[in-house]
């Protein structure tokens, strides 16, 4: 079997195991939503908080695994025109108060009003919430992460930078493929790598491409650049999460101490 079929194996299996894990996620909710309310109320917030986040780091690797099939090849279904900039801006605002309970400076700038582009949606937030997941837990405390949004030669660059610790350059020739390889893994709340092959493999299925730059000690940026006029396969309009999640809470749950999770779990 050769590194084409392995690929596409692992991720036809992710991609069942995410499935398989989807009912028992949705019945563990329910009994949490139970469980955890009244000890985060009344005082006894330790447990419930772990409970509670890890639940949601649970659940965000779930909707990561259940993409994994893209990195095999699967294409990119496009919700009709949708306007980036205030797409865009809206995420950055609900990810903006749990940056800065964990000490960091989060903004968005743009010269754009508005830009029509054709894109999934669902996918474009995945690669978003990654992005800025990756960001906020190797910057720290008292960095900044700057999320923008141009147009140049017919593309839309979707960046987001940050002034973190940086990738090594050992680090950086396999950045794309650790889930390949358990022993090149980050520690365990750092997830199973899946978070930038989805975010290149989304943009390619966009027509466009994912850009890294990272120097050890000073900072990545991250640039999404897609088509700004894509012709796509029109019909992927499903929702990234379902009826009552904060997203930026579920798609940042990984980067967040369980003290700040709890906070803006109780201002939720």
């Amino acid at each position: 079997m050769d590194r084409q079929e392995e690929t596409k194996l692992l991720c036809e299996v992710l991609g069942s195991v995410a499935a398989q894990m989807s009912g028992a996620m949705t019945n563990i909710h329910a009994a949490l939503r139970k469980l955890a309310a009244e000890p985060l109320r009344s005082g006894d917030e330790k447990y419930a908080a772990i409970l509670t986040q890890s639940y949601y780091r649970l659940l965000r690797l779930e909707g990561n695994m259940s993409a994994a099939p893209l990195l095999a090849g699967e294409p990119v279904k496009c919700d009709p025109e949708t306007d980036i900039v205030s797409w865009l801006e809206q995420m950055v605002h609900e990810a903006e108060p749990l940056a800065q309970a964990q000490g960091l400076k989060l903004s968005f700038r743009t010269s754009l009003q508005s830009q029509s582009v054709i894109m999934s949606r669902r996918l474009m937030e995945r690669a978003v919430w990654n992005l800025l997941s990756n960001a906020m837990k190797f910057t720290p405390a008292g960095g900044c992460i700057d999320v923008s949004l141009d147009v140049r030669g017919g593309q839309v660059l979707l960046t987001v930078a940050d002034n973190g610790c940086g990738i090594s350059e050992e680090m950086m020739a396999v950045v794309f493929e650790r889930y390949l390889h358990p022993e090149r893994m980050d520690p365990q709340s750092h997830g199973l790598g899946l978070g930038l092959p989805l975010c290149r493999r989304i943009a390619e299925g966009h027509g466009g491409r994912l850009l890294l730059t990272s120097r050890e000690g000073e900072g990545t940026t991250a640039t999404i650049a897609i088509p700004c006029e894509n012709p796509g396969l029109l019909g992927d309009s499903a929702p990234i999460l379902p009826d009552g999640f904060q997203r930026a809470l579920v798609g940042l749950s990984d980067a967040l101490s369980y003290r700040v999770f709890t906070r803006c779990n109780l201002d939720e």
